[in-house]
This record gives C-alpha cells, structure tokens and sequence, in this order.
C-alpha cells in the first residue's frame, strides 16, 4: 500500500512539473510548431490543381505556434523520392515573423510577400525555375512531398535565386523550431 501511495505522489509530481515545463515563463501554456494546408492533410494526396497535371498553383500553407524570438521563415518543398535524387520544388525565404500563411498561387516572381524571397528551383544538382513548381513525378509510385517551415532568429538576406543548400547554409545557427507537412502525389501509368 505505501508503495502504491509513493508512485501516485510521483505520478502526480511528474504532471505537474511536466505541465510546468509546457509553459512559458510569461505563464502562458507554449504552443507547438505546426504547418497545414486547407487543401490537403498531412500524408494525405495533394489536390491536381496544386500538381503539373493541374493548374500548378502553390497551395494555401498556415502555420502557427511559433517560438516569441522568430525573425523570419524559411520554406523548402522537395520531393525526397525523385529518381534522380531529392528534387527541389520550392524554396521560400525572409518570409517576415508577422506572417501566418501563404495563399494559393503565390506569383513565381523573384520577391513576394512584403520583400519574401524566392530561392531557384526544379530540379537536383542545377535549378532554372524561381518560384513554385508542384508534384510532376514519373508514372508509377507515390511521391512525398516535403514542406518543410524553419522559423528563424534573423531575416536571412539573401539574394533572390539562392538554392537550397545556400538557404541551408545560411540558416545555420538561426533555426529556432522546424514543423514539416508531407503531401503525396502518384501519376498513374
């Protein structure tokens, strides 16, 4: 009995330190980091109008539960299951902190969104395109489709056209929290 008594004191002791650690040192309960999409869910398959066999507009993304210090958002879209290697299809960046979401169609212009950036885009090693360009996998299998958020402790300046692995490299040292929503697209034979 004393035993059951001492590990329902514990249990009780690790809830409550455990809902004080989700807290914020303001008192107000800490959110967590998430991206979504009123066109798809996560796993779920990416609508045609957001795909090559559509209208290829970029899809409506709302992110909330952003750490307090976030300067900036970096957004990278690829498509880890290319047959030629990871494919980048859209790189987003000095998205300002103020920001909660992207609308459908954003241009594929070099600077969107209040001085946003558009990095080069559309394929593996070298890239031509700048904007966003949708699932447009080979016939066969389902692809995934990576939307991966970074919020950020600075704006990162860049240029416009900078590819991913330069947008990666100057995250470095600033991301503050990353969230990731996966969409699949599948062409059929």
């Amino acid at each position: 009995m004393r035993r059951l008594t001492i590990a329902a004191v514990l249990l009780l002791l690790g809830g409550a330190a455990s809902a004080a650690a989700r807290r914020k040192a303001d008192g107000r309960r800490a959110m967590s980091f998430t991206l979504t999409s009123p066109a798809f869910k996560d796993g779920q398959r990416i609508p045609k109008a957001h795909t090559c066999d559509g209208d290829d507009l970029s899809p409506t993304l709302r992110w909330s539960g952003w750490p307090e210090k976030t300067k900036s958002f970096a957004l990278i879209m690829d498509d880890p299951d290319a047959p030629a290697g990871t494919w980048v299809h859209w790189v987003l960046y000095d998205v300002l902190a103020g920001r909660r979401d992207v609308a459908e169609g954003l241009a594929k212009d070099e600077e969107v969104m209040a001085g946003a950036k558009q990095g080069a885009c559309w394929g593996v090693d070298s890239f031509e395109r700048v904007g966003y360009y949708g699932p447009c996998p080979p016939p066969g299998w389902p692809h995934h489709y990576r939307f991966k958020l970074y919020a950020l402790s600075r704006v990162l300046g860049l240029k416009p056209r900078a590819t991913k692995a330069e947008v990666l490299a100057a995250m470095k040292g600033a991301v503050l929290a990353e969230t990731e929503l996966v969409g699949v697209y599948e062409r059929k034979r």
